[in-house]
C-alpha cells in the first residue's frame, strides 16, 4: 500500500476511535465524587507559559502548579474565538455540530452540555465569566447559562466616558474574588466552577503596579496579571479537586501579518497551554496532540461520570495513564473572516506531521520543518493535500452526521453595539462569502479592528482616517461603513455620516444599530420625516429599547405628531424609568400642554438623573411656576444658574 495511502487510513482509524464507546469511565478510586475547577484564560499564547519553555517569567504560579499536574504540550483549540471555542470546551463537540460559530449564534439545548451533565449528577454549578462577550443576557452566548446555578455576568455596553472595567469586562482579580466566595459557600459539594479570565484580550492594559515593568510588552503584563490572580484562585481550593486551565485560543501578535485573533488558523493563536490535575495521577509531560473539544468528556470520566455518547471529544485519560501515545488529528475552523469582511471562511486539518488550511489557495506545512508555517508546499505536495482533504472531508461528515449546516443567525439588532465595545464584529453575514484569502486582505481586518477600538474609545480623530482608507478598498465591508458614520456623527459632522450610514443600510439592511444611526445623522440634518420612518422601523422591531422609543418620540414632537410623541416617550419611560431625556421632553410637553403637575415628577426624575442638567432645573422651575409653587421655582432657577457656565 503507498505510504500516502497508509497514513491516510491510520488518521482515519483515529478519528474512528475518537467516538466514546459509551462503556464504563475511567474512574478515580474515592468515596466522593470530586469537585471540579475549569479555569479559561482567553487569548493566551502558549509561548508565554513557563511550563510549556517561555523564559520571560511571566507564569510563576502557573509553573508551580504545572509541576505537580499532566502537562498537555500540544493541545489546540477548534476556533480563534471566544463564544466558539468555550462552546467547543464545555461540550465536547465540534463547531459543525453544536453550530456556536458566531457571536449571538444559540447553543441548543440538545447539545451535551458539561455543567448541565455535572448538575444532573449532583453537583453545585457555577460560572464566572470576565467579559460581555460571554454574557448570556446580553444575547452574546445565548444558552451558555444552561446548567448553572449560579452564572456571574451582569456585563452592559460602554456609554462615552465610562470605565471598560466597570461595563464591558472585569479584571481578573475581582473574578476571581467572586469566584473564590462562591467556591467558600460551596465546601460541602461537590462543585463545579468555570472561571473565565479575559484580561489578556486586547487593548492590552496591564494591572497599575505592573504597568512600568511592562511598558514595551503590555500583553505579557496581562499575563502576569492573569497568573498572579490564578495564583490566589488556586490558593482556595483542596488537593482533592480535579484543576483543569486552558485557554480558549491565542494571540497573533502579528504573526503572518494578523495583529489579534479570529481571522487565521496557525499556531500562535491555535496552540493552546492546557494543564489538567487528577488527584491520584502522577505529573507527566503528555506530548501526544490533543484538542480543546477532548477537555469535557475527560472531566467527566475523572469524576467517574461516564460521557454522553454524543460528546465527539475523546477522553484525554488513556494519555494520562500512558495507554495511549497517539497524535489525535484536528480539526479548526474560523468563519470570522465571512462574517466580519465577507471574505471567505477558513477550515484547518492537523494530522501526522502536516498543517492543512482550506482557504482560496491551498495551504500545506510540514511542522516538523517549518513550524513558522512559513513556507507553502501545497503546490510541490500535491499528494498529501488530496489525501488530507478527503480526511478532513470525511471527519466533517462524521461530525456533522451528513446533515447539513444549520441556517444562519439573524442578527441581533443590537449586538454590534455589544460587541463592537470589545472590538469585535457582530451577527452572522447573510451574504455568500466572496471568495476572498483573508492572508491577501489581513492589512484591512488589523485597521478595521483598530478603528472599531478607537471609536468605542472615543478616539473618533484617530479612527477616521483608518475607516476613511478601510472603505475606499473594501467598500462592502458593513462594519466599516457604519463605524465611519458613527465616528462622522460623534464629531458632529453630520453631513458626512448620513451617506456612509445609508451604505451601512444597503449593505445590512437587517442591522437595527445601523438604522438608528442613519435616523440620528438625518434628524440633525433636518430631515425629519424621514429620520421619523427609521426610528419607527428600529422602535416597531426593537419594542423594548428605551432610546429607539425616546428618539421616536423626540421626532414626532418635531413633526407636530405630539400625541404619537407622549406615547413613545411614556413607552420610553415605562422601560426605563430614570431615562434622563424621555422624562425631560415628556415633563416639557406636559408642562405646555398645561398639566405642569403632572409634569413635575418627570422633570425631577431628569433633574435626579443628570444632575449637572441646567435645562432639567429650568424646566422644573417653570413646572412650579405654573403650579403656583413660586419658592420651588426660585430654588430651581438658582440651580440652573449655578450650572450654567459663564
Amino acid at each position: 500500500m503507498p505510504r500516502l495511502l497508509l497514513r491516510g487510513c491510520c488518521v482515519l482509524l483515529a478519528i474512528a476511535a475518537s467516538a466514546p464507546s459509551g462503556g464504563p469511565a475511567y474512574a478515580i478510586p474515592q468515596r466522593t465524587r470530586p469537585s471540579i475547577l475549569l479555569v479559561t484564560l482567553d487569548t493566551t499564547r502558549a509561548d508565554r507559559m513557563g511550563f510549556m519553555g517561555s523564559t520571560r517569567g511571566l507564569t510563576t504560579a502557573l509553573d508551580a502548579f504545572a509541576r505537580d499536574a499532566l502537562v498537555f504540550t500540544n493541545a489546540f483549540a477548534q476556533a480563534p474565538i471566544t463564544t466558539v471555542s468555550h462552546a467547543t470546551i464545555l461540550t465536547g463537540t465540534y463547531p459543525p455540530f453544536h453550530h456556536v460559530t458566531d457571536f449571538g449564534a444559540p447553543l441548543a439545548k440538545s447539545i451535551p452540555y458539561l455543567p448541565d451533565l455535572l448538575r444532573q449528577a449532583g453537583y453545585r454549578t457555577g460560572a464566572f465569566v470576565g467579559s460581555l462577550v460571554l454574557d448570556p443576557q446580553t444575547g452574546t452566548a445565548p444558552g451558555f447559562d444552561r446548567g448553572f446555578d449560579t452564572y456571574d455576568a451582569g456585563f452592559r455596553v460602554r456609554r462615552p466616558g465610562e470605565n471598560r472595567y466597570h461595563t464591558v469586562e472585569r479584571r481578573a482579580d475581582e473574578v476571581v474574588a467572586r469566584a473564590s466566595a462562591w467556591i467558600a459557600q460551596e465546601r460541602s459539594g461537590p462543585w463545579f466552577a468555570w472561571v473565565h479570565l479575559y484580561d489578556a484580550h486586547d487593548p492590552y492594559e496591564p494591572p497599575a503596579d505592573l504597568k512600568d515593568r511592562f511598558a514595551a510588552a503590555r500583553y505579557d503584563g496581562e499575563i502576569a496579571g492573569v497568573d498572579r490572580a490564578v495564583g490566589r484562585l488556586l490558593r482556595v481550593i483542596d488537593a482533592n479537586t480535579i484543576v483543569a486551565v486552558t485557554a480558549d485560543h491565542g494571540e497573533a501578535l502579528g504573526d503572518h501579518g494578523e495583529d489579534t485573533h479570529g481571522v487565521f488558523l496557525y499556531e500562535p493563536v491555535m496552540h493552546v497551554p492546557l494543564i489538567l490535575r487528577l488527584p491520584g495521577t502522577r505529573p507527566e509531560r503528555v506530548r501526544a496532540r490533543v484538542r480543546l473539544a477532548d477537555l469535557a468528556p475527560t472531566l467527566l470520566a475523572s469524576a467517574a461520570i461516564t460521557p454522553t455518547a454524543s460528546m465527539q471529544g475523546e477522553s484525554l485519560l488513556p494519555l494520562a495513564h500512558g495507554q495511549d501515545a497517539r497524535d489525535r488529528p484536528v480539526y479548526s475552523e474560523t468563519n470570522y473572516p465571512q462574517q466580519a469582511f465577507n471574505w471567505s471562511p477558513l477550515v484547518a486539518w492537523r494530522a501526522d506531521r502536516f498543517l492543512l488550511v482550506r482557504a482560496p489557495k491551498t495551504e500545506l506545512y510540514d511542522t516538523t520543518t517549518d513550524a513558522a508555517a512559513a513556507q507553502n508546499i501545497a503546490a510541490a505536495r500535491a499528494r498529501v493535500v488530496q489525501g488530507m482533504s478527503a480526511e478532513l472531508d470525511a471527519f466533517v461528515q462524521r461530525v456533522t452526521g451528513g446533515a447539513a449546516p444549520s441556517g444562519k443567525t439573524p442578527i441581533d439588532p443590537d449586538l454590534a453595539a455589544r460587541l463592537a465595545s470589545l472590538g469585535y464584529v457582530s451577527g452572522t453575514d447573510t451574504r455568500e462569502s466572496r471568495g476572498v484569502d483573508p492572508k491577501n486582505r489581513i492589512a484591512t481586518a488589523n485597521a478595521l479592528h483598530s478603528a472599531v477600538v478607537a471609536v468605542e474609545d472615543g478616539a473618533f480623530q484617530r479612527a477616521i482616517p483608518l475607516l476613511e482608507k478601510v472603505t475606499a478598498t473594501e467598500p462592502g465591508i458593513p462594519l466599516a461603513q457604519l463605524q465611519l458614520g458613527v465616528a462622522y456623527a460623534r464629531q458632529r459632522q453630520y453631513a458626512r455620516a448620513v451617506p456612509t450610514l445609508r451604505k451601512a443600510v444597503v449593505l445590512q439592511p437587517e442591522n437595527l444599530f445601523a438604522h438608528y444611526e442613519l435616523a440620528v445623522g438625518l434628524y440633525e440634518t433636518g430631515d425629519l420625516n424621514t429620520a421619523a420612518k427609521e426610528f419607527e422601523l428600529v422602535a416597531a422591531r426593537m419594542p423594548n429599547w428605551a432610546d429607539a422609543q425616546y428618539s421616536l418620540g423626540s421626532v414626532f414632537a418635531r413633526i407636530d405628531r405630539v400625541p404619537d410623541a407622549t406615547r413613545c416617550l411614556r413607552r420610553a419611560i415605562e422601560l426605563e424609568p430614570r431615562h434622563f431625556r424621555a422624562n425631560l421632553l415628556l415633563g416639557r410637553i406636559l408642562t405646555l400642554q398645561g398639566q405642569a403637575s403632572a409634569a413635575i415628577a418627570m422633570l425631577k426624575t431628569a433633574a435626579e438623573a443628570d444632575p449637572r442638567s441646567s435645562e432639567a432645573h429650568l424646566f422644573l422651575a417653570d413646572a412650579y411656576d405654573k403650579t403656583g409653587a413660586v419658592e420651588e421655582a426660585s430654588k430651581e432657577r438658582q440651580r440652573a444658574k449655578s450650572l450654567i457656565k459663564p
